[in-house]
């Protein structure tokens, strides 16, 4: 049995003669009495009663109690199928789809704001569903399909993945402005793990990568303040009572904030990744190419 059958054994019932129901479907009349035969045969039963009136000879059409329970199967098949075919255009067509992307919180909020509105703006009808945490969240939720698409750095990025190079962003030292490193230039990896830190909580990369500089240097990283939320960081940040690392975006002409590079410079590669084994939908695709064009 399949769907043809189904379409066939519907036209039947529509026009009640397989003369008719052969020219509604564009097709010779022994074909679709060979058609409903074969469904028949397949079933083991008898679809439909084929009986003749007294006047004429000619064919009256009706379904047996198999063929009306069949039949009605075969409505709501038929009809889903159209629904089907219907929204798989509407998404090839980007009438309709949903994207779903893990991203950074310092690039969910000073980064993507503008981007999301003008993509929003050019495709009206796609959904967008954005999941802010740390990179190894994002990284944790694409492994699990929790999002379709993914901000993660170069250091995550492994053979199972396709992507592309989205920014390459400086990584500075934020300090108020009386900070006793406000005079200097730049500031190398020893002095900034001298001072109190405010940092955001484990599953940040570049939280990672700062303990990670300060092993390596043989020293202790003194966080005083853990927090996730970037408002609160900068606060801390500006009334003195410690310093941080962010990407430079972060750090806004309005902010009572210095940004001081390292020395040597840090710079940050993030890209927005999926993975192979699980080709991304036009929406996807239409937003990675939005994001591309628009760096």
């Amino acid at each position: 049995m399949d769907i043809r059958q189904l379409k066939h054994l519907d036209a039947l019932v529509k026009t009640a003669s397989f003369t008719k129901a052969a020219q509604s479907l564009n097709m010779a009349q022994p074909a679709l009495s060979q058609s409903i035969k074969r469904l028949e045969s397949s079933l083991g039963v008898t679809l439909v009663n084929r009986a003749s009136s007294g006047k004429g000879g000619s064919k009256q059409l009706s379904l047996t109690a198999e063929g009306k329970a069949l039949h009605q199967h075969a409505l709501l098949i038929i009809k889903q199928l159209k629904q089907a075919e219907a929204h798989i255009k509407s998404m090839a067509n980007l009438t309709k789809g949903e994207v779903r992307i893990g991203v950074p919180g310092m690039l969910g909020s000073f980064y993507l704001p503008s981007r999301l509105m003008a993509f929003r703006h050019q495709y009206p009808d796609l959904k967008l569903c954005l999941f802010e945490g740390g990179t190894r969240d994002s990284l944790k939720m694409l492994a699990r399909e929790e999002v379709d698409i993914a901000i993660i750095t170069a250091q995550d990025l492994s053979p199972e993945f396709d992507s592309h190079l989205l920014l390459k962003e400086q990584m500075v030292v934020a300090m108020g402005p009386e900070h006793p490193l406000a005079e200097q230039k730049n500031i190398s990896l020893a002095a900034f793990f001298e001072h109190e830190l405010v940092m955001f909580k484990p599953g940040y990369f570049h939280r990672e990568w700062m303990l990670t500089q300060a092993k390596s240097l043989g020293l202790r990283a003194n966080i005083a303040f853990e927090t996730n939320l970037i408002n609160l960081i900068k606060q801390v940040v500006s009334q003195g009572f410690a310093i941080t690392s962010v990407l430079e975006m972060v750090i806004g002409d309005k902010d009572d904030i210095l940004a001081k590079p390292f020395q040597p410079p840090v710079f940050l590669d993030l890209h927005i990744a999926w993975k192979k084994q699980r080709p991304i939908s036009q929406a996807d695709k239409a937003f990675v190419d939005f994001l591309m064009k628009n760096r």
